[in-house]
């Protein structure tokens, strides 16, 4: 039988060289040693008990254990990205007003279409707007929707969750708080 300690060990050695979140599933098969129901269940055991036991060694660490959507990664603290930016002394990306708001709009609403996002906004969707977000993975066609036209609809994917380090759709910031945001960005200061 494979002990705590080790297997603590070794998720902390497979977060760190996996590419992708890694789910409990995947840890499961990449740590039994048998097909075993008994194995199968202590090391199910083991696994929640690693992760709290990796999650509270990285309290006094720059980098944390974190759940998003398709399972479990290592990352930097947000209070170091000062830092980090600097390392790769590259532009972040610019995303456009139009691409934010419908990327929101589809995470908000979804299932989402066009017309629907359009009717929103005010102002029609481009093409390139939706073919960016779709190319970057953040959103999916989902079906089309039984109305005259048959219209497209959208919805976000997995790893639109891992990008913007959220476990589920419930994670996002409730839509006030980003509207009292938006209104005090865009309203001058007062003198």
């Amino acid at each position: 039988m494979i002990e705590l300690n080790e297997v603590r060990k070794a998720i902390e050695a497979l977060l760190l060289v996996a590419e992708d979140p890694l789910s409990r599933g995947q840890l499961s098969n990449l740590l039994k040693e048998s097909d075993g129901d008994d194995d199968n269940v202590a090391v199910a055991q083991l696994i929640d008990e690693s992760l709290n036991l990796i999650r509270e060694d990285c309290a006094d660490r720059a980098y944390e254990l974190v759940e998003v959507g398709s399972g479990f990664r290592m990352q930097v603290k947000p209070e170091f990205n000062k830092w980090i930016a600097k390392l790769w002394m590259q532009r972040p990306r610019r995303y456009s007003r139009a691409l934010l708001e419908t990327l929101a709009l589809i995470a908000y609403r979804q299932p989402i279409t066009r017309g629907e996002i359009e009717q929103v906004r005010g102002v029609a969707v481009s093409s390139y707007t939706l073919r960016t977000l779709v190319d970057r993975g953040w959103i999916r066609e989902l079906g089309q929707k039984e109305l005259p036209g048959r219209p497209m609809m959208y919805g976000t994917t997995r790893y639109f969750l891992d990008y913007f380090s959220l476990k589920s759709l419930d994670d996002l910031p409730p839509l006030r708080e980003l509207q009292e945001s938006a209104a005090e960005t865009l309203d001058p200061v007062p003198q």
